[in-house]
């Protein structure tokens, strides 16, 4: 792996050069091992916090841990275009827009013991800014050589604060064209349920059942991109014990094994059916 600046990442992306690399910030980390049709993203992997955001913090590392998406980087490392995030929700959220990406309080309770100076969100933001270069010069390479992409936008939630059954995978899509893609979000959500958890997890799955596709990588995409989907994609986290934090390597990795599966499967039928 390298770690390279914004404007070394984006020129290897320009150059059409597969690479390994992390950003010379450390906020998120890009692996391109060829340029195809697909893309997967774990923007809410991160769990690093800045030093200097600890005292001032008053949710604790475990709750942090508990709203963040882990090990969701895991589940789709094997293909050949991941991108995910390093940073914690909790210093900015790269699935919200800048204006509102660093929180003031968090599912309820204050963030904050004393309000951050712009200083301290200068810093955060411009990691927030540098990601979405990235993202951006990476899609606009992806529908130039292709003429379409299809991004798999990887989340995790927690299934156990909700007062009724859930779905174990949700697909949201109330900010996707209809039109154009709705057949495809269809076909994964169908697709998705095929995949083995463990013989304890029946696997389930629905279209806006808990989440509605809401969040900013997705509608950023879908603005500046006419001819790439993106299926925001959430795994309830059956994969771990999220009152416990303890997390269940056997089914992240068989959670891995069915997308490794599933993902390239569903893309080439979207690629051969979209371009025709």
């Amino acid at each position: 792996m390298l770690k390279l600046s914004i404007d070394q990442i984006v020129s290897k992306i320009n150059n059409e050069e597969t690479f390994h690399a992390v950003s010379n910030d450390y906020s998120f980390t890009i692996k391109i091992d060829a340029y195809t049709y697909y893309v997967c993203a774990a923007v809410h992997d991160g769990h690093q916090f800045r030093k200097e955001l600890w005292s001032n913090c008053l949710h604790s590392e475990y709750e942090r841990w508990y709203e963040e998406d882990p090990s969701t980087k895991q589940m789709i490392q094997n293909h050949p275009i991941v991108i995910a995030g390093c940073d914690s929700r909790f210093e900015y959220d790269l699935n919200r827009a800048p204006e509102s990406a660093i929180y003031e309080d968090a599912w309820g309770k204050k963030l904050w013991s004393k309000p951050l100076t712009s200083s301290v969100k200068s810093i955060s933001l411009q990691k927030h800014d540098n990601f979405y270069k990235v993202v951006h010069a990476l899609i606009s390479k992806i529908e130039s050589k292709h003429g379409a992409a299809i991004v798999y936008d990887i989340h995790s939630y927690n299934w156990k604060r909700w007062d009724r059954e859930v779905p174990v995978i949700n697909i949201g899509t109330t900010n996707i064209d209809q039109t154009k893609y709705a057949s495809f979000a269809k076909s994964w959500c169908s697709m998705l349920s095929q995949i083995w958890f463990s013989d304890k997890i029946k696997t389930t799955s629905a279209v806006n059942d808990t989440f509605k596709g809401n969040g900013y990588f997705l509608k950023y995409i879908s603005k500046c991109f006419t001819n790439t989907l993106v299926l925001a994609t959430e795994f309830s986290k059956v994969y771990c014990d999220e009152l416990e934090y303890v997390v269940f390597p056997e089914v992240v990795s068989a959670i891995e094994r069915g997308l490794f599966q599933k993902i390239p499967e569903h893309a080439k039928t979207f690629y051969s059916k979209f371009i025709g």
